[in-house]
């Protein structure tokens, strides 16, 4: 095929003139190929050559857009987009990261950043909350789980690029930021007004929901969160053992995937707890559990829901398939592919997905996500008025006993407002009840 560069413009000439050896050198030559033969004796094809139609049409557009577009354009900028766009095509994760945004991914991969706290992705084309990190003002404003953001401070959303979502959002701390969200099953949007602040995400919680009874919670997967894991679970057995543990997963965007390894190794002793598949060697990897496993034998409950996305969905599938614990709540979100940032010399980046996660029994997380052994819905414990028996403990001065807990009207608040958690809870109970029946 013959690519001219006649009555073209020069922006056009020098593109394809830049291209243009590119593309010949993809082209098989049979003076210049050193063709191999495998041990069968056939031999093996250049697949990858570059589409010379394509390689011209791409020059022609670009030369359209310089002659004939309402506003002058930089070349630089129309390659720029043209990059964003051949990454942003692929999935909904794969970007071009510009200096600023390769260094604000940076910064939130360190867990600390200026923003209004909050993991968003693409669905269908749209803007989509996958969760509201713990303790920030998109948590303490209400935003939930799949809402769609229809705009960023009055820009609307629809055609906007991820990484242009992200960067709007973020800003410095004290600024102010105005969202348009729609929620699901509602006609007209709910309007929020945040205030950015610096997102300082303390990853692990944990408290004794009552006597014995541990709730480990974890927002999302930092490189530090294994040892904050384990020095939780330490704090809570330091009294005497536990005889359960509410893990919870539930609105966990994810993080680092070593991170949910070693947190899945706190509870397993051996086994695969996730491996890797991927175009190139490189990218398949596999992880299995040590023997060093503090909390090998306590009964556990693991809460997920729709919120629940990538490395948190590596934990609970290892746990699940490991047949080391029982999964509760809602389907997770389903996001089971390997992101890599890779530097670009210009001090730019790349965010690639190079390949997809599977649990130790073989099913791909990607798209189908982790369904709980255990189905329960999100809701709240009412008590109903004028039903409640009174007691001791509500009589003003009572004694108070010196086993009971001085936080347990706390504790037991947020298992009244937790319907989730107070299930996982029952659900601990009676499986210790049952192993005593056993023994």
């Amino acid at each position: 095929m013959t690519l001219s560069v006649t009555e073209r413009s020069a922006p056009a000439k020098r593109l394809l003139a830049t291209l243009l050896p590119i593309a010949l050198l993809s082209v098989p030559l049979p003076l210049l190929a050193q063709p191999s033969n495998d041990s069968n004796g056939t031999v093996d094809s250049v697949s990858d050559d570059l589409p010379l139609e394509e390689i011209q049409t791409f020059a022609e557009v670009f030369e359209r857009i310089k002659r004939a577009y309402v506003e002058d354009v930089e070349d630089r900028t129309l390659l720029r987009n043209a990059m964003r766009g051949m990454l942003s095509e692929l999935d909904p994760h794969s970007a071009y990261l510009d200096k600023e945004e390769y260094q604000s991914l940076r910064e939130s991969t360190e867990g600390e950043f200026g923003g209004i706290g909050i993991e968003v992705g693409m669905e269908n084309g749209q803007l989509m909350v996958i969760t509201p990190i713990d303790d920030t003002p998109a948590s303490e404003a209400g935003l939930m789980s799949r809402d769609i953001i229809i705009s960023i401070d009055g820009t609307p959303t629809e055609g906007m690029s991820l990484q242009e979502a992200v960067t709007l959002m973020r800003g410095d701390p004290n600024t102010t930021l105005d969202i348009s969200v729609l929620r699901a099953g509602e006609e007209s949007p709910r309007e929020f007004t945040l205030t950015r602040e610096i997102i300082r995400s303390e990853s692990v919680k944990h408290e004794l929901l009552e006597t014995g009874y541990g709730y480990l919670r974890i927002s999302q997967f930092q490189s530090r969160t294994p040892e904050q894991a384990r020095q939780a679970l330490e704090r809570m057995s330091r009294e005497q053992p536990l005889d359960g543990l509410v893990l919870d997963l539930r609105n966990n965007p994810g993080g680092v995937l070593q991170a949910a390894v070693g947190v899945a190794d706190l509870f397993l002793d051996e086994g695969l707890i996730v491996y890797t598949e991927g175009r190139i060697p490189d990218n398949e990897l596999s992880f299995s559990a040590s023997a060093d496993t503090p909390a090998g034998d306590v009964p556990l409950v693991v809460l997920i829901n729709g919120g629940s996305a990538s490395a948190a969905e590596i934990v609970a599938g290892a746990l699940q398939d490991q047949r080391r614990g029982v999964i509760m709540g809602t389907d997770s979100f389903g996001k089971g592919s390997v992101q890599q940032i890779m530097p670009l010399g210009n001090g730019e980046g790349l965010k690639l997905t190079t390949a997809l996660y599977y649990t130790p029994e073989g099913r791909s997380i990607q798209a189908q996500g982790i369904e709980p052994d255990v189905d329960v819905v999100r809701g709240r414990l009412e008590v109903a008025e004028g039903r409640r028996e009174i007691r001791e403990a509500d009589l003003e001065g009572h004694l108070r006993s010196q086993q009971a807990p001085r936080d347990q009207e706390e504790v037991s608040q947020r298992l009244r407002e937790d319907y989730q958690l107070g299930e996982a809870l029952n659900l601990l109970k009676a499986l210790n009840v049952v192993d005593r029946r056993r023994h």
